[in-house]
């Protein structure tokens, strides 16, 4: 095991090009689930292929251990990657396919055996198993594979590509929870790049979330929920997305959907000392109550998605107000056309600065 630093480690593809990752700092734990999350285009498989010395490194460096790799082969790294495609020998066993990288290492037979087979009791890969194709496996099976043929290496690292993305939802649940459990009994280091946000918040013991190649926060699942230090990292993490909306600032609070919303006393302060007329409001689905009487928020069902336990509402605001998500219980939601109000808890409120996007008062 082994931990792992970025130290302003950068990429760039091309000379007039932004960086595809940009003066990285991250430290991830020995024995740590790192997941690094973002869009398409945010840096990740780079950040990930950067580690992994399939990309060089324009600037900084990158340490596995209390040693700078920068510049070390892949081989020579002590690192084992899964990728999305599985990358298996179809001509090859279940069993070869796990035990070849052992092979090319001169590792002996017995040796070789040993760990293949403690591999797939691991992954609950029976002896029959060994004995097949790929082509013999079903997509959940070959993943399971390409996680063994990491695992016999025995390696300081793992690295993961979008392992889940050729699965069907069920199936994803299901491997996903395998992979956590199964890093939490071995206790390797792993470095898992994901553009699922929910995959991200329910495997990795820490999350970093990037975009256009900047780290932008990097703590706890419940830590970005919680408390986003930027409007990109509260919209993006939370599914449903949070609620959005810029408004204009008055006494009190924020004006949105023609009723006056209370700020908390430290946000009104800090919009206040910055200057601003107005700024971004975040409120996530959860915390719209569906209000009996009359509500701060009113407005209309626009549609309802029943999603069995709770239903997801959305509504068009009154005014110019953009439509909004709210969830409530799923037995007797309101219809769409109905009219319905919501109450707001001004510490529900989130507010960013309009222009830099940075939290205010966070």
């Amino acid at each position: 095991m082994a931990q792992v630093r970025y130290v302003s480690a950068s990429r760039v593809y091309g000379k007039n090009a932004p960086p595809a990752v940009d003066a990285l700092d991250l430290e991830i734990r020995d024995g740590e689930f790192m997941v690094l999350v973002g869009p398409s285009g945010s840096g990740k498989t780079t950040a990930l292929r950067m580690l992994a010395g399939l990309e060089p490194l324009d600037a900084g460096r990158v340490e596995i251990g209390e040693r700078d790799v920068t510049f070390v082969p892949p081989k020579d790294r002590d690192i084992a990657m899964v990728f999305q495609n599985y990358a298996l020998y179809p001509q090859k066993t279940v069993a070869q396919n796990m035990g070849f990288a052992l092979k090319m290492q001169g590792v002996p037979k017995d040796e070789r055996d040993r760990r293949v087979r403690e591999a797939a009791r691991l992954l609950d890969l029976d002896d029959q198993m060994l004995d097949r194709k790929p082509r013999q496996l079903s997509g959940g099976q070959r993943q399971r594979v390409a996680m063994g043929r990491a695992i016999v290496r025995e390696p300081r690292v793992f690295l993961m590509d979008e392992p889940l993305s050729n699965l069907d939802a069920k199936l994803r649940v299901q491997t996903r929870s395998q992979i956590a459990e199964l890093q939490r009994r071995l206790g390797i280091t792993t470095v898992y790049v994901t553009h699922d946000q929910v995959e991200a918040m329910t495997m990795g013991h820490r999350v970093a979330v990037l975009a256009r190649g900047k780290l932008q926060q990097c703590a706890t699942p419940r830590e970005l929920y919680d408390n986003p230090v930027n409007q990109f990292v509260a919209g993006f993490i939370g599914s449903p997305a949070m609620n959005l909306q810029t408004v204009p600032l008055t006494d009190g609070g924020a004006r949105l959907a023609g009723t006056v919303l209370p700020l908390p006393a430290a946000v009104r302060t800090a919009a206040s000392q910055a200057g601003l007329g107005e700024l971004v409001a975040g409120i996530r689905p959860e915390h719209l109550h569906l209000a009996n009487g009359s509500g701060e928020l009113a407005g209309e069902v626009l549609l309802v998605e029943d999603l069995g336990a709770d239903a997801l509402l959305h509504v068009r605001l009154a005014g110019d107000a953009d439509p909004v998500v709210a969830r409530t219980e799923g037995r007797t939601p309101p219809a769409p056309g109905q009219q319905v109000t919501f109450h707001v808890q001004p510490d529900d409120i989130f507010a960013f600065h309009p222009v830099t996007g940075a939290r205010l008062a966070g």
